[in-house]
């Protein structure tokens, strides 16, 4: 597929017009008691209530229909611990296209099924003790399969910059020329292709990545000018974003283009799960709420009157949503 050095808007905007039709343009949602929580004015871009309960499908919609109509025959591989999974499964469906997924074991078992009951094999791995990307590697070798990247792609990230046009045009509609738009952060795909779409299309709006405690490898990275590893692949309920370092294409465009990363906890990704369905109702996963955390709970490193919180996925297993709803209720 495409090389990093083609990344840019105008890759963006052609995948919008391939997705024109099939992804939907999710709200732009808002609430006075979030506003009153945060001190400023919070946007909630709701990408949990896109096809296959995250953004991902935008950036699986982008790689699949930008392979040529032998690799698609073919077939794609992806690994993911759910979300890219099920937005490659979905796009490869409706292209087609047969589709292997690599997820690790413990992914959430929603997740697991939810993937193999859009029509692809999954293959489950060992999240501790076994490379994903080795395994990828071997299996699109043996069985001549295109391998689908969950961030470092440049197909994915311009599918993913397609939630970056919305976002821009949402918020020029609700009045917003200057805010923070923070954004849940693994590998960075998401994260890259907002901040290239919003310096194009609304150059007020400064990207944030948000991550999990101790998982916060792109907020130090970004902080060290250099790609910083996380010691661990395991220890957060933030499954969707635990990655083991920033992209070796997403970093670059993040240094140049973002601020500071904002790191946040387990428990206040849970406390904003349960303000998200109290006050906006949505359901959000908890790699979903890191953004939305990050809006409500760290103030202090933010700037200005106004702030843009993607709350990227919804795929959350059953007792994790209800621990949140139990812990903070409201």
């Amino acid at each position: 597929m495409a090389g990093g050095n083609d990344m840019n808007i105008d890759m963006i905007r052609a995948a919008a017009a391939r997705l024109n039709g099939h992804a939907r343009r999710t709200p732009f949602l808002s609430s006075p008691f979030l506003d009153e929580i945060a001190g400023r004015r919070v946007f909630v871009k709701a990408e949990c209530l896109q096809h296959t309960g995250s953004f991902k499908f935008r950036g699986g919609w982008a790689a699949v229909s930008a392979l040529t109509d032998a690799q698609r025959s073919a077939g794609v591989i992806a690994f993911s611990s759910g979300n890219h999974a099920q937005g490659v499964a979905l796009a490869a469906r409706m292209h087609g296209a047969p589709a292997v997924i690599i997820m690790p074991s413990n992914a959430p078992a929603v997740k697991i099924a939810n993937t193999r009951a859009l029509g692809a094999e999954v293959v489950l791995y060992d999240r501790a003790t076994e490379d994903r990307e080795e395994i990828g590697d071997r299996l699109s070798a043996a069985r001549n399969l295109t391998l689908i990247r969950p961030y470092d792609e440049p197909e994915v990230i311009a599918g993913q910059g397609t939630c970056g046009l919305e976002i821009a045009a949402q918020a020029a509609e609700a009045g917003v020329s200057e805010a923070e738009v923070l954004v849940c952060c693994g590998g960075g795909g998401l994260t890259s292709g907002i901040a290239i779409a919003t310096k194009a299309d609304a150059p007020g709006l400064r990207v944030r990545p948000c991550e999990p405690q101790g998982f916060d490898d792109v907020a130090r990275s970004l902080a060290a000018g250099t790609i910083q590893r996380n010691a661990t692949a395991e220890g957060s309920i933030c499954d969707a974003i635990v990655t083991p370092q920033p992209g070796e294409i997403t970093f670059p465009i993040m240094h140049a283009l973002c601020g500071p990363g904002i790191a946040v906890s387990d428990a206040e990704c849970l406390h904003a799960m349960a303000l998200a369905f109290h006050r906006l109702r949505i359901v959000v996963e908890p790699g979903g709420a890191a953004a939305l955390a990050a809006a409500l709970f760290h103030g202090a490193a933010l700037q200005g009157e106004t702030v843009i919180a993607v709350a990227t996925g919804g795929n959350v297993d059953a007792a994790t949503f209800i621990r949140a709803l139990d812990t903070y209720p409201i």
